[in-house]
């Protein structure tokens, strides 16, 4: 059965290809916006059930699809993708010497051709523990073009890794896609032969 990723994120893709198995890739159509009582693990598990459906409603035949979404969580406050740099600054300042948590959810749902018959989904938080950050470290790091599309304004496998003092829990996870339990979503339908193992 065809694999495919529902993601536009080269980061993803690159870690899927650590699974060692053929997929596609397709950029799923999502309205990522979050409802007033959605808590953060509801809102990101919801996404990535999303992501993978609206890739799948759109095949002609059976196959699998992936869908992932990361955000992040300081203080019970949901971090966005920076709209400026005003905006960037301040969450780098409530980030600095604090333990903020990256939550990721993957969901593999399967498609028979006409509707979804099987799904499953993971949700994993990590803890991530910030050093102490200058005015200047932020401002070079917002020169740098990295911070603009990440969630919070940083990117772990980046410049913004050496912001990070500690982490507990899954790094793949926090780049957005975490490898453990993707694989074992994907073994739960090969063991009823649902994954193309070419």
């Amino acid at each position: 059965m065809r694999l495919l990723l529902a993601s536009s994120s080269p980061r993803r893709r690159e870690l899927l290809t650590l699974l060692h198995r053929p997929f596609d890739c397709e950029v799923p159509e999502v309205e990522e916006l979050r409802g007033a009582n959605e808590n953060a693990g509801d809102y990101v598990t919801r996404l990535a059930e999303e992501k993978a459906q609206t890739v799948a409603q759109r095949q002609q035949t059976p196959c699998l699809v992936i869908g992932s979404d990361t955000l992040i969580s300081f203080k019970g406050q949901v971090l966005e993708k920076p709209e400026s740099y005003e905006h960037f600054s301040q969450m780098m300042k409530q980030l600095s010497g604090q333990t903020h948590q990256v939550l990721t959810s993957v969901s593999v749902c399967q498609w028979n051709g006409h509707k979804v018959v099987a799904r499953e989904t993971a949700l994993v938080t990590t803890q991530v523990e910030f050093a102490a950050l200058s005015q200047g470290e932020i401002d070079a790091y917002w020169a740098t073009g990295e911070p603009h599309d990440k969630a919070a304004g940083y990117g772990i496998q980046g410049y913004g890794g050496k912001f990070v003092k500690r982490i507990e829990g899954s790094y793949f996870a926090v780049v957005g896609l975490p490898l453990y339990e993707t694989e074992q979503l994907l073994r739960m339908f090969e063991m009823t032969g649902e994954v193309d193992e070419r």
